[in-house]
């Protein structure tokens, strides 16, 4: 089997492409205005995406007070109100998160059928072990994205669990950038980083343009 890749430098951008149709699921700090500018970015390049209000409406100053929220309606539930957003979806779909949202597209990605990809930023699940959700479906393409230095990407371990990914799924690559921040790619965010937005989005253009 051939392993998947660890990136540093960045890809060429494939600027003629069919759509794709992704199903996004924000951070922890809510369906941000920065979370619906990184999909318009993907819309204004063709495809199809939908972006799932998970707090209803609700959003938050920083990570501790989003998580209080998912935690106090019950991370079961945010779970399953990402895993819900997909029923009147077509199968064939690109399933992407943001940290707390990664978790409904792991899951999404791996268990329903017809999935095209997977983009996993900030976080990770592992695919053995006690919190998998089982192996990762053949064939199907992932990336993955967070900072070198992000405490929570980093820090708690979710980076082993994308080196695993990348170890033994085909088409895996796991791209790094340099810094701290957790929601580097959310615009309307401190944490912004519009240096390693650009790039990880040319990135996920690219991918969705192949899959």
């Amino acid at each position: 089997m051939t392993a998947g890749r660890v990136h540093s430098l960045p890809n060429r951008l494939q600027l003629e492409a069919p759509t794709a149709e992704v199903l996004l699921s924000h951070h922890a700090q809510g369906l941000t205005p920065g979370v619906i500018t990184f999909a318009d970015e993907l819309r204004a390049a063709g495809h199809i995406v939908h972006t799932p209000d998970l707090f209803e409406g609700r959003t938050f100053g920083s990570i501790d007070d989003g998580l209080a929220y998912a935690r106090e309606i019950g991370m079961e539930d945010v779970l399953e109100r990402g895993i819900r957003a997909a029923d009147d979806l077509p199968t064939e779909l690109v399933y992407a998160g943001f940290s707390l949202g990664e978790m409904a597209a792991q899951k999404l990605a791996q268990t329903r059928s017809g999935t095209r990809g997977a983009l996993l930023f900030y976080s990770c699940i592992p695919i053995t072990g006690a919190w998998a959700f089982g192996p990762w479906p053949e064939g199907v393409p992932v990336q993955i994205h967070g900072m070198d230095a992000d405490p929570i990407f980093v820090g708690e371990g979710d980076v082993d669990a994308a080196r695993e990914i990348v170890e033994t799924v085909d088409d895996a690559e796991l791209f790094f950038y340099p810094g701290g921040q957790h929601y580097f790619a959310d615009s309307s965010l401190p944490s912004y980083d519009p240096d390693a937005t650009a790039l990880l989005t040319r990135r996920v253009l690219e991918f969705l343009d192949r899959v």
